[in-house]
């Protein structure tokens, strides 16, 4: 008791600070105490709101802001550099966005009903929702495949019949970034089979993922033109 009693009373002792050959030194730890407050971060979900918001002028805001583009679906803004090394986050924006199942097979039907509401309209989007459409059960005969072509014997009337290559690689433009910029066109293998009498397809990616450095692009161009007149108070980095 006797022992927790005096370490308790050395708590309550001022710190010792002393300069030793020009540096100061304490007896103790000691922590610096700040307090600068933050606002909450606003959340978001199109680029639109984003101008809206700096344009109202409603919230004042450092000399200088940051407009980092994170992501091709998010982007934040920032304050410039406090006094304690600091950043403000003001505003947080994150698209909201359907999901196609990449890489996964699906049932003929699901995968033209996802690729007609989920992609933007291309030639080659044509093709495979007609190439999916056609191959009901039952009308895949044939099927060879040599790692890079498929082929595949699908409808192509009301009786006949005929082998068709299966398009590949295909172009498409699916919804993965902001709706406010166009939807970057990127390279997809399309691939089919069948498993146990029901025609499946899938999509793969096939362009590395070159279509985000063009989102994030396209993004940068859309807030650059939105806030043009404001370079100097809206710095954006992507």
């Amino acid at each position: 008791m006797i022992k927790e009693a005096l370490q308790y009373v050395v708590k309550l002792a001022a710190p010792n600070v002393q300069e030793i050959k020009g540096e100061m030194w304490a007896d103790r730890d000691l922590h610096r105490i700040t307090y600068t407050p933050y606002a909450d971060s606003i959340k978001m979900s199109t680029l639109t709101s984003l101008v809206d918001y700096i344009q109202s002028g409603i919230d004042s805001m450092s000399d200088t802001m940051v407009i980092h583009i994170v992501s091709p679906t998010e982007v934040r803004l920032f304050s410039e550099l406090d006094a304690e090394r600091r950043r403000e986050e003001l505003v947080v924006v994150r698209a909201q966005l359907p999901e196609f199942r990449f890489g996964s097979f699906m049932d003929n039907e699901t995968f033209c009903i996802s690729a007609q509401a989920l992609f933007h309209n291309t030639p080659d989007k044509a093709k495979i929702l007609t190439f999916a459409g056609t191959a009901e059960e039952g009308t895949i005969t044939s099927y060879s495949d040599d790692g890079i072509s498929q082929k595949a014997t699908v409808q192509s009337g009301i009786t006949s019949r005929e082998t068709k290559l299966v398009p590949n690689p295909v172009a498409l433009a699916p919804y993965r970034t902001f709706h406010e910029v166009d939807q970057p066109l990127s390279s997809f293998i399309f691939r089919m089979r069948s498993d146990r009498g029901v025609v499946e397809c899938a999509l793969i990616e096939a362009d590395g993922g070159a279509w985000k450095n063009e989102a994030m692009e396209s993004i940068r161009a859309y807030l650059t033109d939105a806030l043009r007149g404001t370079e100097d108070h809206f710095i954006i980095i992507a």
